[in-house]
């Protein structure tokens, strides 16, 4: 049995603030998209689109309106206690990492006729979440750090970026070398959540 797998699988966190602000090189960058391109799709259609963001006034731009879809946040929790701990949280690594990576969903490509989406509309935003993995897996093993960010607001976005009418941004993935990977998730250490052990979500034939 090949273990690299599991290992990369292990290591995989999502990065705030390790971000190093280094470039990340372009051979590397390559084989993350080409993993995150070979991802399966609904009816091979591979609905997905990668828009590459170095340019520092648009991150700037992007960041502003994170902190203030953080604020929204914070003002619907409830105690003291609860937003002393996500006060402590850090969002995202917009501005520590050089380089972004919107990942796209145009639910038009290959329709009408995409084979195995007619039941379930959303088979085509699950493949987009299938690239996204990969290219995160990939991230891993190539020793960089990935931050999906998302607190932002669509309409936003789609108007920063120039995205068409109709394709939806699904992911701002923060990318970059990183100067290590914790050991334990930020939302474990900071106490917001633990993990569920998987013998909880188990059913067997039927729920």
């Amino acid at each position: 049995m090949n273990t690299d797998l599991y290992d990369v699988i292990s290591r995989r966190r999502d990065v705030r603030a390790e971000f190093t602000g280094e470039p990340v090189p372009a051979d590397v960058l390559h084989r993350i998209l080409t993993a995150a391109h070979a991802a399966p799709s609904v009816g091979l259609s591979q609905p997905w689109d990668f828009v590459l963001v170095h340019d520092e006034h648009t991150r700037r731009r992007f960041h502003a309106h994170v902190q203030g879809e953080r604020e929204t946040f914070a003002a619907t929790l409830s105690g003291a206690e609860e937003a002393e701990r996500f006060a402590r949280i850090k969002i995202d690594g917009v501005l520590e990492a050089g380089l972004s990576v919107v990942v796209t969903y145009d639910p038009q490509r290959g329709a009408p006729a995409v084979l195995g989406r007619h039941a379930i509309a959303d088979a085509g935003l699950y493949s987009v979440c299938l690239a996204i993995q990969n290219l995160w897996l990939a991230a891993t093993a190539e020793g960089l750090g990935v931050g999906w960010v998302s607190f932002y607001r669509e309409d936003f976005l789609g108007d920063l970026l120039g995205i068409p009418a109709g394709v939806r941004p699904v992911a701002w993935l923060c990318l970059g070398p990183v100067t290590h990977l914790e050991a334990v998730p930020d939302l474990e250490r900071h106490g917001w959540r633990t993990r569920t052990p998987l013998e909880r979500l188990l059913h067997h034939d039927r729920w």
